[in-house]
């Protein structure tokens, strides 16, 4: 029986790319116009918080030595952005949080792969592991304090406290649920457990490892915070005791906002980075 191709006449194909091209740029326009209205709405969100709180604080409806308002925040900011006694602060801290998230993830991505390739090692340490993660970490700070000194090293201890585990654990469960068909391919043709790790636990696993870095962001700033309260000499979480000691509440808000939008960048960054390491891949 003969072969008969079926050919799309040229018109016929330049028509359906059309078609295709404007399909998707209206779905890129659609998808535009949407971020557009979600960033809009954020920030009628956030202005809309702000004037409330400042009418609340100008009309006295809340205590304002407790909760201050806007304007007297912003102005102790800018004051202090001005004669130079922030920016020491906002150094000191967000130092202490890039080396706690870099060495958490780090160290934590580590012992995930140790656990991973020693079964026997990871039924042994399973319940200290479970145990750690449910002990409060502000606990640990003091024996840090009295073994590594009241300075940065028991601050970055204290970080490593909660972003290790944390990190250990997400990543470690990234691995087990990695599809085991995957892994007897491999052993069929003569890999072991090295090309086994390079060939499927390690790339099925890679998106689970770059979104743990988003969330090692947020906990290595809780744990440099909670560092600063017990020995800082210096940093924002200082700033908060130090506001609390001398019943400055304006400071203690003004340090929070300054947390809240360093954070945000770093996350942001995070992101971008997150974003160009998938891209390459």
């Amino acid at each position: 029986m003969p072969n008969h191709k079926v050919e799309m006449p040229q018109a016929e194909l330049q028509s359906a790319q059309q078609l295709s091209q404007s399909v998707h740029r209206q779905f890129l326009t659609g998808l535009k116009k949407e971020t557009r209205h979600v960033r809009v709405t954020q920030i009628v969100i956030l202005i809309a918080f702000f004037a409330l709180w400042e009418v609340a604080g100008r009309l006295k409806w809340v205590d304002v030595l407790l909760f201050s308002y806007p304007s007297k925040v912003f102005s102790l900011l800018w004051t202090k952005l001005l004669d130079g006694s922030l920016l020491p602060h906002v150094g000191a801290t967000v130092l202490e949080t890039i080396v706690g998230f870099a060495l958490g993830t780090l160290f934590g991505t580590a012992l995930a792969v140790i656990i991973w390739w020693s079964p026997f090692l990871s039924r042994v340490l399973d319940p200290y592991i479970v145990v750690l993660n449910s002990m409060p970490k502000v606990a640990l700070g003091p024996l840090f304090i009295v073994g590594l000194g009241p300075g940065l090293l028991s601050i970055i201890a204290t970080t490593l406290s909660i972003t290790v585990i944390i990190t250990t654990l997400v990543v470690y469960g990234s691995f087990k649920e990695v599809d085991a068909n995957y892994v007897k391919v491999v052993n069929v043709f003569g890999g072991n457990k090295r090309k086994v790790f390079q060939k499927v636990i390690l790339p099925a696993s890679f998106p689970a490892i770059v979104a743990t870095l988003k969330v090692n962001v947020g906990l290595a700033w809780v744990g440099v915070i909670v560092g600063e309260f017990l020995v800082s000499q210096i940093g924002l979480g200082y700033l908060i005791i130090y506001g609390f000691q001398v019943f400055n509440f304006t400071l203690v808000i003004s340090t929070l906002i300054v947390i809240a939008i360093v954070a945000t960048l770093m996350y942001q960054g995070v992101s971008v980075l997150e974003k160009k390491i998938t891209k390459h891949r």
